[in-house]
């Protein structure tokens, strides 16, 4: 079978159905909204693209949502389908079609693992390593992450297709393990041979937070700006970074106009969206800064996922919306669905078990007891935080929450531990100092350190 743009085989006879498909895949690649259009144009011309019909099975589950479980699995029906329909396909689309069938059972490490398997002979072939990628990362496995993207780059070259979108995901790979030096310089490589590379963009926006290079770090995305303000919701979060090294900076009134303008401009419930701007409202209040009724949109969407536990990084997100605006019952529905969350079977249910639920508690106040409520446990739950997925800059939030909850215990081990993980990824900064000016005050760092 002949290999398509970004050396896929695929069985589709269609010349119509193919250049579409090519156009979706460059669309994932650079975040673009119009992603879905040309998925849907592959399907048009082509109703048993099997390629294609994977592709948005994993779409769906990616977005997270309890009601595009139902979606995803009906496309890999049809995705199985296709595949009878064309004598079995080829290797490549029955690879993907396998991976689904992980994926849609809640087991995003199989899914992922299946695909590395697969095509451990071509590690490069982008779609296949992207979809891994992105698995991965909701997963918050960095170090399959790296491993992926260090067997990728035994056989990548500048010629390969996809070449720069592939090296900003190892740029990405890099920078959440804190090479941040050689993040920056495949980052910068990444953008310079595939400007539309957003993840790239990203990784190097990552990169500058993390060292506290405020300047640089705004310099770089306004000077990216025509590039990732045309993505999709993406876009969104890059105007999260951008707020955030704002406000490492002291403008809250800039913060404020991006938070409106550019990182909440719309009230959607995708849970991408709402942590971005959960996180930054949060972080706003840590600093004396009123968020005005910006909260109540927020829980409210909160309120009407509730019960949803797909997954437990949005849940968490959620969760801290509700308690911000007081709405103890609502939350209270939320812990305990994440409890039932717990007792299932899949990656969702052991994350929610193993910090979801103890996490969760912690931030709705019912860690006096039990789970996350004995001393040492503060610290023990930041260094598992990678288990709920996002990046080190996302997960952030967890971190400052976890400091917050130790000050106010008394927990100065905890305390110290906490400080001391988050140094090692991210230089200090007012936030960490503002969270509990007392806790972090000289007096209160000697005790810690006795």
């Amino acid at each position: 079978m002949p290999l398509d743009a970004f050396d896929l085989s695929t069985s589709s006879a269609s010349a119509d159905a193919t250049r579409a498909f090519e156009e979706a895949v460059r669309g994932l690649a650079a975040h673009r909204p119009s992603t879905g259009i040309a998925l849907g144009r592959a399907l048009a011309a082509d109703p048993d693209h099997v390629a294609a019909l994977a592709l948005k099975g994993f779409a769906n589950l990616i977005l997270a949502r309890e009601e595009l479980a139902a979606p995803a699995r009906e496309a890999l029906a049809a995705a199985r389908r296709a595949l009878a329909v064309k004598d079995g396909g080829t290797v490549d689309e029955r690879a993907l079609v396998e991976a689904l069938g992980h994926a849609v059972e809640d087991r995003f490490t199989e899914a992922a693992g299946c695909l590395d398997q697969r095509f451990a002979d071509r590690p490069a072939t982008f779609l296949p390593f992207k979809i891994a990628h992105a698995l991965r990362f909701m997963l918050g496995d960095a170090a399959g992450m790296l491993a992926a993207s260090q067997r990728m780059m035994t056989v990548w070259s500048p010629d390969s297709p996809a070449a720069g979108f592939l090296l900003g995901c190892h740029a990405f790979a890099i920078e959440e393990h804190g090479a941040y030096a050689a993040a920056e310089a495949y980052g910068r490589q990444a953008v310079a041979m595939e400007p539309d590379d957003a993840w790239g963009l990203h990784a190097v926006s990552h990169v500058h937070e993390m060292r506290g290079e405020i300047t640089a770090g705004i310099a770089w995305l306004e000077s990216s700006r025509g590039s990732w303000s045309r993505c999709n919701n993406f876009s969104f979060h890059m105007a999260w970074h951008l707020a955030l090294l704002h406000l490492d900076r002291g403008e809250h009134e800039r913060v404020l106009q991006l938070y409106d303008q550019e990182v909440r401009p719309t009230p959607t419930d995708d849970f991408r969206d709402m942590a971005n701007a959960v996180s930054l409202l949060w972080r706003l209040e840590r600093l004396g800064v009123d968020a005005g009724g910006r909260w109540a949109e927020l829980a409210e969407i909160a309120r009407r996922r509730r019960a949803d536990t797909t997954l437990v990084f949005a849940s968490l997100h959620s969760l801290i919306a509700l308690v911000a605006l007081g709405d103890r019952p609502a939350a209270a529905e939320l812990v305990m669905a994440l409890q039932v969350r717990a007792q299932g079977s899949g990656d969702q249910a052991r994350v929610a078990a193993d910090l979801g639920l103890p996490l969760a508690r912690v931030i709705t106040g019912l860690g006096g007891t039990g789970l996350g409520g004995e001393r040492g446990s503060l610290d023990r739950l930041a260094a598992g935080l990678p288990q709920i997925g996002g990046s080190n800059a996302q997960r952030d939030l967890f971190v400052l929450a976890l400091a917050e909850t130790a000050s106010r215990r008394g927990d100065a081990p905890a305390l110290r531990a906490i400080g001391n993980a988050r140094r090692r990824l991210k230089t200090e900064d007012r936030l960490i100092a503002s969270v509990d000016g007392r806790a972090f005050s000289p007096a209160a760092r000697l005790s810690a350190q006795r």
